[in-house]
């Protein structure tokens, strides 16, 4: 399965990023392969629509899953839509993140944050 997560930085002992669509970075994470890449969030310095465009990233990597902290409504609907597994975690680390989604202890995203709550 593919696992796209928010991040604070590039490697798997990041501190997982409560925001979505303004995390600085991604860890797409492949548990077949147990391989992972960081790619920069094309979302994260927009004025708008930093969700939709952080949505359609990980779409275009393939993930059936994502972990974070909060989505906003139009990134909770878009990758909704496309049948992508939400995950939400307080989990320090992506590694830990990770940890949890393998021992099926992470909770379901039951609905979106509000919108802008990244913007600081």
């Amino acid at each position: 399965m593919k696992v796209i997560l928010s991040s604070e930085g590039t490697s798997l002992e990041s501190r997982l990023d409560p925001r979505f669509g303004r995390c600085t970075y991604f860890i797409v994470y492949d548990s077949s392969a147990r391989s992972f890449k960081a790619i920069k969030n094309s979302g994260a310095e927009s004025n708008q629509g930093a969700g939709i465009a952080a949505a359609n990233q990980a779409m275009e990597e393939g993930v059936e899953a994502v972990i974070t902290g909060n989505l906003g409504p139009n990134a909770y609907s878009l990758l909704q839509k496309a049948k992508v597994h939400l995950y939400k975690s307080d989990a320090v680390t992506v590694k830990r993140a990770l940890e949890l989604l393998e021992k099926e202890e992470l909770s379901l995203l039951e609905g979106a944050g509000r919108a802008h709550q990244g913007m600081l």
